[in-house]
């Protein structure tokens, strides 16, 4: 039995035979019996008889070899051959011995090396041997070099195969992050793809009309549907579009002689299809234009097939109003998802001719621009970086919305408002329910009104506006009996019907006993207070409960706020009314008269103001004063005056019956940061994308999203630095303006 194994023998020569043609096996997977081509596979043994053949694993080596003649030619069976010359090995001894046959067939393979390393391992030894016949080596020498040489060629081949087929075997065992993404089911039927717990439906873009508007994409674009976009853009040659549209020319012109040879009318259609192709090809001929094949595909995504219908019929109305045909790719829907993916594989190959002007504006990355020549700063397009200067009183009415939770920027956005709109002559009104505008309004020199039980300030809810040209005194007085019966409501609770009647009569009285009446000039007058009205109740039936429930107000707790003639002055561009210090209860009869006393100085005057109402949740909570509020957004334009509501708890705002009315009527909306909370309600309000929710749920302070009649951007608002020293409500900035520390300590410089 003839054996190898790894040794570091020196080299030797054959004994008494010529030397054999050395083997040039350096750098061969041959050397060693534990290479890749020895695999637990190819080490099948076969059952054969004993005999003098070389390898009966290899049927077309099957030829006897004569035993040697003398004890000279046979090979000692201690014999070490030369590590650089040994056929089988690098290195190793090779022994003669008993043949140690397999046992069991093994599959027919070419080539004596691949017999070589498929033969069974030696139970002898604990080194990787292997069994051969003895006579092998006889057989070698007798194989011509060539021979040998495509032993070693079929041999290391051999030896590839199996090393790609191993290959093949472990990755077909390895997961790939194909198939970690991979979905676990897909069915293709003819109207949808089902992948997974996704139905996704394919469109394509058929027709065109002759003209397309910049950016006919971005209604598709912020669509809120959840798609996938695909455009795919093949340039053509311009010698070849040359050769085509002269041909199509040469056939108008031939429709349009026989027309006129006809005598038949005019076409208009022809004549128009004419002239555009003359000047294409003029364009194309002079470099200005180019042309292209273009596919436009968009893959729409839903959880069911109700869903998936509403998306469909979104997107193909969005389309169909700028007369731009889209088709579904029925029977085609893998093809048309396979397109969609970003693989850059157009497999639905649905194209349109498009020159270089309608393809520019096919660009689907567009953003809004809210930008005019007159009006103020306002804050940075987050999409584009452009500044976003807008007029509010260009808009059909000049009313704006605030809405963001706490700490997210909303008073700082109003005081920015306010500081930009002074300077350009716009006088400003702010009812502050927690002292916020105190420093904006010292800097600038405004007028500071502290409106509470122990000020010296006071308004008489009885006053009446002066009457600008057009007007009637009997309007003014209704006007004025009307928004007293619904304060009449909130200082005293709900009234029932048959106190109204009584109130009512009773304002009307008060009112007549000061000689107010419809013929009254009422630049004249001397207003009535809350004390002449208790006493108009006290002398009528059923008006003594009344005058009692009044009592606290002329004469109790909170006498004197609401029962003396008005001494505040607001003949300034800037006045605020402070109400920190009211009482809780208070504080919406407080906003009610001081709108209502603002809304009289409005009417008695034209000029071009904004009345800012922060915290403005707190007039919502009650039906009468809601509905003030909302009388006075609705009539707003027609005084040249823009109200700015401001709020924090968008639920109370909204749940009132004169919350949306109010969002209606407000041409100009500020939505900053929302609770997780809020989103929903506020989404649906102002039907926003999912994409625009996720904005207001992760945006920082100042950032949000810019309403402008339907236009609206993603804002961030932004001051310069010395606007930010008279804004900022941080309260450490603050402590540092005032030269003292978190502590309140004076900082020592």
């Amino acid at each position: 039995m003839l054996q190898h194994q790894r040794t570091n023998n020196s080299p030797s020569t054959y004994p008494n035979e010529s030397p054999v043609k050395k083997l040039n096996l350096q750098g061969s997977n041959l050397a060693h019996p534990s290479g890749p081509g020895i695999t637990p596979q190819s080490t099948k043994s076969i059952s054969q008889p004993p005999q003098t053949y070389i390898n009966n694993s290899v049927n077309q080596y099957r030829r006897p070899v004569s035993p040697p003649q003398n004890r000279s030619q046979s090979i000692n069976s201690q014999q070490v051959f030369p590590v650089n010359q040994s056929p089988y090995n690098k290195g190793g001894i090779v022994q003669t011995q008993k043949p140690n046959l397999p046992q069991q067939p093994l599959q027919q393979k070419k080539g004596f090396f691949s017999s070589f390393l498929r033969a069974p391992l030696s139970q002898n030894t604990t080194s990787p041997q292997r069994s051969i016949d003895k006579n092998s080596v006889e057989y070698l020498r007798k194989l011509t070099p060539a021979e040998l040489r495509k032993e070693v060629i079929d041999t290391e081949i051999e030896i590839q195969k199996t090393l790609i087929e191993s290959e093949k075997a472990y990755r077909e065992g390895v997961t790939t992050i194909r198939d970690l993404i991979a979905p676990s089911s897909l069915k293709v039927t003819s109207g949808s793809l089902e992948i997974g717990t996704k139905l996704i439906r394919t469109f394509f873009v058929l027709t065109y009309p002759r003209i397309i508007n910049s950016g006919w994409l971005e209604g598709v674009v912020n669509a809120d549907v959840p798609m996938d976009l695909s455009l795919f853009i093949y340039p053509r040659d311009s010698a070849e579009v040359l050769r085509e549209l002269k041909s199509k020319v040469g056939k108008i012109q031939a429709s349009l002689q026989l027309n006129s040879e006809k005598g038949a009318a005019r076409d208009p259609q022809l004549e128009t299809a004419y002239r555009d192709v003359e000047g294409l090809r003029d364009a194309i001929q002079q470099g200005v234009e180019k042309f292209f094949k273009v596919g436009v595909y968009i893959s729409i995504y839903a959880d069911n097939l109700d869903q998936l219908e509403k998306y469909s019929q979104n997107i193909e109305g969005v389309l169909s109003q700028q007369s731009i045909i889209m088709k579904r790719a029925a029977l085609q829907m893998d093809d048309g998802f396979n397109s969609s993916l970003p693989i850059l594989k157009d497999d639905l190959d649905v194209l349109n001719n498009m020159n270089t002007s309608p393809l520019s504006a096919s660009f689907p990355f567009v953003s809004s621009e809210l930008s005019s020549n007159d009006g103020i700063l306002y804050g940075v397009n987050r999409h584009n970086n452009s500044l976003i200067i807008f007029d509010r009183f260009d808009l059909e009415n000049a009313n704006s919305l605030i809405f963001a939770t706490s700490g997210a920027g909303k008073s700082y956005t109003v005081k920015l408002e306010i500081l930009r709109s002074l300077m350009l002559g716009v006088s400003v009104i702010v009812i502050d329910p927690e002292q916020e505008y105190k420093l904006l309004c010292d800097k600038l020199g405004g007028v500071y009104i502290n409106f509470s039980l122990n000020s010296v300030n006071r308004i008489n809810p009885f006053d009446l506006p002066k009457a600008l040209p057009g007007e009637s005194t009997g309007d003014i007085l209704r006007s004025a009996i009307v928004d007293l019966m619904g304060l009449m409501n909130l200082m005293l609770g709900k009234l029932t019907p048959t106190e109204e009647s009584i109130m009512e009569r009773a304002i009307k009285e008060v009112y007549a006993k000061r000689d107010i009446t419809e013929n009254a000039d009422l630049n004249t007058i001397v207003s009535p207070t809350m004390s002449d009205l208790v006493e108009i109740l006290e002398g009528i039936i059923g008006g003594e409960s009344l005058a009692q429930r009044l009592y606290k107000y002329t004469d109790g707790t909170f006498a004197g706020i609401f029962n003396q003639r008005s001494n505040v002055d607001i003949n300034n561009n800037f006045v605020v009314f402070n109400i920190r210090d009211l009482q809780e209860t208070l504080r919406p009869i407080a906003m009610y008269v001081l709108l209502k006393f603002i809304w009289n100085e409005i009417r008695s005057k034209l000029k071009k103001r904004i009345v800012a109402v922060d915290e403005a949740w707190i007039m919502m909570q009650y039906e009468d004063s809601a509905r003030f509020l909302y009388g006075l957004v609705k009539r707003a334009r027609k005084y040249y005056l823009g109200v700015t509501t401001i709020t924090q708890d968008v639920g109370d705002f909204l749940n009132s019956p004169f919350g949306k009315p109010i969002v209606t009527n407000a041409a100009m909306k500020i939505l900053l940061k929302q609770s997780s909370a809020a989103i929903d309600t506020v989404a649906n309000t102002f039907a926003l994308t999912s994409g625009e929710k996720q904005v207001l749920l992760q945006s920082e302070v100042g950032q949000g999203i810019f309403f402008a009649g339907p236009r609206h951007v993603a804002i961030d608002i932004i001051a310069f630095p010395r606007e930010h020293m008279i804004i900022t409500t941080n309260p450490k900035e603050l402590l540092k303006q005032q030269g003292l520390d978190e502590g309140g300590n004076a900082i020592l410089v």
